[in-house]
């Protein structure tokens, strides 16, 4: 036995001498985890071959034989034999021996064996490896086939957890990755992934070969005919079978597939351009995001590492003119606003990060033709404000704050129901804050525990306007109500507390919808109609504090950061660091599309600690991470109140700050509602340390940004959602002075 691997098992009988089943005792065999491997197959030459080449130690001439004494027993044949061999089988098989089996299909074997073995037989555990090769048979086995590929154990109401347990880490020994599902929901995903492209292929190689212009369509195929075709050349009697064992499933699949085959059809006779690019962009945007999209997916290539770490190292200096990615919050409203319009809507400076891409994803899902993005370009054919459609599956919004609230409000006027998820830091954020508001409009709103996602949203809920006093200053709760008001009877309104950013009124507003702001209260009314029209996205005023503040803070920094967005909402950041002695100039200030826009100068200076204007807290309350280290240079004490809603963001970015300052020597002191930060002035400078980011992007650009006082290189941890709001962040930086490196990006 391996001292890596615990896993050993006496002796095992492979009933089938194929590339699956010899593959898998040979994997145990080179990794020290079975003492004697018996082999049976119908072929004597076979057997005398797996016996040369070490696979097995001996054969038997008939199942019964092979199997007794027997521990584990792999039954490696086609579907269709299966059952004649479990006849054999269960002559000799011991008391004890556990069975499974490695046939692509499950209903069929699972009824052969209650057939032979009796309904209250529970040890037999069938699986499914989804590997192989284009090779076959005894000279084909590969003992790490199976190295990080999936393999599905399905399990039945009376199968063992004992003998599950030995299968499961039958296959773990040899490094695969194994989940567990049904009978039924294997066979039903099978049939999609697997089955019907195999038939299909078949099928278009048969039909050009029968076509009298056979020889020039084959000579003539190009690398995609060939690519999709090759699964053609697999074993025409195995595809029988297994065809024939999964027809229920197959059959229901191809009546979909022929179905949307008939409307692609009508949509290419009819020159039905805006039906065909959604088929196309639909399929791109699945394809492109498989391992998101596919959930119900048989199998998966490796996933890329999540774990991405940055080093920053001493840098002094920050110079340049440069322009930042789009504005997420902009993007966010750009694809909701235009999907809900009348006409086609382009958006340029598009935010393709990882939160916007969600966003977009979503309206896909509902049956919204987008195209793009592609170097921030956008064409969004509206489908106008009761056209979405009910997406097949939740609609999962990674970590996406933005995209599960406002599309709450969305989604209560809709007919249809729906539910929306997120990965494991959305799904500890508050939803009761958008809930609450909703039910109160008339929306059927349920949560998960604790009031976090996912949220399940009932169609069909009649929505009645309301007046709404915000109880804490949120754009988003604000945004989630005024939305929900566009299908609600009446008139909807909501007051905040503070100024909070006011970009879904003046998008509503350049999309030609009535929006009345007076004061703190903004107001709506149901009945009108979203018009497309053309939006330029300003770079993201939040992306862009990063560099202000590092100019601020580094001796002898210029740099002019092009195309902002400064909505007097947003510019919080601006006002606060000038309050502590910044030398930032705003210039070239325009309009474009609604939004003002500007371009910032940045240079160095001292700067002073201050206590934050409260009011100027709504106004900076994503930037803060970065005036944290900001606050952490200056000269004195810098103290902010009023921020409490930094506790709930994607992490609790109060105490993320405080810790990752107290990790590079800086003895900053959370509060309930803020911080207390010691500054060390133009003199001092950051100790090396290693920063958790906690999963929270903007946490992990701030510490980057700090390398520019550090006195030693900060290892910065967790770093891989910066892509959700910063696409290629670590390329800008360094082009810009700092010196970054990422570990683990590529792995």
């Amino acid at each position: 036995m391996s001292s890596d691997n615990p896993f050993f098992i006496k002796r095992i009988a492979v009933i089938g001498l194929g590339l699956i089943g010899c593959s898998w005792v040979k994997g145990l065999r080179d990794r020290g985890c079975v003492a004697e491997v018996v082999g049976c197959d119908r072929n004597l030459d076979s057997m005398q071959l797996g016996l040369q080449m070490g696979i097995i130690d001996r054969f038997a001439l008939t199942p019964a034989e092979a199997v007794l004494d027997a521990d584990l027993v792999i039954v490696s044949v086609p579907i269709l034999s299966i059952r004649p061999v479990l006849e054999s089988v269960a002559e000799g098989l011991p008391a004890h021996a556990v069975i499974t089996d490695v046939g692509s299909v499950k209903g069929s074997v699972a009824r052969d064996a209650r057939a032979v073995f009796g309904d209250q037989f529970d040890r037999f555990v069938l699986g499914h490896p989804i590997a192989g090769s284009e090779r076959s048979g005894v000279k084909a086995a590969d003992g790490d086939l199976f190295c990080r590929h999936k393999v599905i154990v399905t399990t039945e109401s009376n199968t063992s957890p004992a003998a599950l347990d030995l299968v499961i880490q039958a296959w773990q020994a040899v490094e695969a990755d194994v989940e567990t599902m049904s009978v039924g929901h294997h066979d039903e995903v099978l049939a999609a992934t697997s089955h019907l492209p195999h038939l299909l292929a078949y099928s278009l190689v048969d039909t050009l070969a029968n076509s009298h212009e056979n020889k020039e369509i084959f000579n003539y195929a190009a690398g995609g005919f060939r690519d999709f075709t090759r699964i053609a050349a697999s074993s025409p009697e195995m595809w029988r079978d297994i065809f024939t064992a999964n027809r229920e499933h197959l059959l229901a699949t191809l009546d979909l597939f022929n179905a949307d085959l008939v409307k692609l059809r009508a949509a290419i006779e009819d020159n039905d351009q805006t039906t065909l690019m959604g088929v196309l962009t639909r399929a791109k945007a699945a394809r492109d995001h498989f391992s998101n999209i596919l959930a119900r997916r048989a199998f998966v290539e490796p996933m890329k590492t999540s774990s991405l770490t940055y080093k920053a190292n001493p840098s002094n200096v920050m110079s340049g003119t440069f322009r930042v990615p789009g504005d997420k919050s902009i993007s966010h409203r750009s694809i909701m606003l235009g999907s809900l319009a009348n006409g086609v809507t382009e958006v340029s400076g598009f935010l393709e990060g990882e939160d916007s891409l969600a966003t977009l994803q979503a309206f896909r899902d509902m049956g919204v033709v987008i195209e793009g993005p592609h170097r921030g370009r956008v064409t969004i054919h509206g489908v106008g404000l009761h056209g979405l459609k009910a997406p097949a599956n939740s609609l999962y919004v990674g970590n996406s704050g933005t995209s599960i609230r406002l599309l709450a409000g969305l989604l209560a006027g809709q007919t249809f129901d729906v539910e929306m998820s997120g990965d494991e830091s959305l799904s500890k954020r508050p939803m009761g804050r958008v809930a609450d508001p909703l039910r109160l409009m008339g929306a059927e709103v349920e949560t998960a525990e604790g009031g976090r996602p996912p949220l399940k949203i009932k169609g069909s809920s009649k929505l009645k306007g309301i007046h709404y006093d915000l109880p804490m200053a949120s754009a988003q709760v604000k945004s989630c109500v005024l939305l929900a008001g566009l299908y609600a009877e009446g008139e909807t309104s909501v007051t905040e507390p503070a100024p909070t950013r006011d970009h879904t009124e003046r998008m509503l507003k350049g999309f030609g919808y009535d929006v009345q702001v007076d004061g703190s209260t903004v107001t709506i009314k149901s009945g009108g109609e979203l018009t497309a029209t053309t939006i330029d996205v300003p770079s993201d005023i939040s992306s862009t504090a990063f560099f202000m503040v590092g100019a601020s803070i580094a001796p002898g920094s210029d740099i002019t950061l092009e195309h902002v967005g400064i909505n007097p909402t947003r510019i919080g950041v601006i006002n606060i660091l000038r309050a502590m002695g910044g030398n930032i100039e705003v210039l070239n200030e325009r309009e474009v599309g609604g939004e003002p826009v500007a371009d910032i100068r940045v240079r160095y200076a001292p700067l002073k600690g201050i206590h934050i204007p409260e009011d100027q807290v709504p106004l900076a309350i994503d930037e803060f991470p970065a005036l944290f280290i900001a606050a952490a240079c200056a000269e004195g004490e810098t103290i902010l109140t009023g921020a409490e809603e930094l506790r709930v963001k994607e992490s609790d970015r109060i105490q993320s700050m405080v810790d990752g300052l107290n990790a590079l020597g800086v003895a900053a002191k959370g509060t309930p509602d803020g911080a207390i930060i010691p500054g060390f002035g133009a003199a001092g400078s950051f100790a090396a340390g290693t920063v958790a980011s906690h999963g929270d992007h903007r946490i992990a650009m701030s510490f980057t940004i700090a390398s520019l006082r550090g006195s030693a290189p900060i290892e910065v941890l967790d770093c891989a959602n910066v892509a959700t709001s910063f696409p290629g962040f670590v390329e800008l930086v360094n082009s810009v002075g700092l010196s970054v490196e990422a570990d683990g990006a590529g792995e």
